[in-house]
């Protein structure tokens, strides 16, 4: 098994966590739990994708930033300013905390699984 298939299995699972949390009926620790299960499920996509370009397309990225960017490059995922909007959300949620943030963070989430599950699909398409 290659470093990217290894990851994507652990990207897959991480997603289906965290779409379990955003299916239970929202109050503060649901809500907490899921937005730890995003940061877990961006970790693991970012990394994955650089895993990724690296065995399929020969490139090299460093950061959550500029594995979005090759990604977008490579046709991977859609170059929509979403992902970055993503990175800067991720941050917050690593190093501020306050109830506000933690509601918005969780607006957000269902429509993250979406993005995160396009590019599983994605990748799953260009490897056929």
């Amino acid at each position: 098994m290659t470093k990217a298939q290894s990851l994507r299995v652990d990207f897959e699972r991480a997603v289906t966590r965290l779409d379990e949390a955003l299916a239970l009926p929202k109050d503060p620790i649901v809500r907490d739990s899921a937005i730890q299960r995003f940061e877990i499920s961006f970790e693991l996509c970012w990394k994955f994708l650089k895993a990724y370009l690296e065995e399929q397309h020969n490139a090299v990225c460093t950061s959550p930033r500029t594995c979005f960017r090759s990604a977008f490059r490579h046709g991977v995922i859609d170059n929509d300013p979403f992902w970055i909007d993503l990175t800067v959300l991720r941050n917050y949620t690593v190093h501020t905390y306050n109830e506000d943030l933690a509601d918005y963070v969780y607006s957000r989430l269902a429509e993250t699984a979406r993005r995160f599950r396009a590019v599983l699909a994605a990748a799953a398409t260009e490897t056929e």
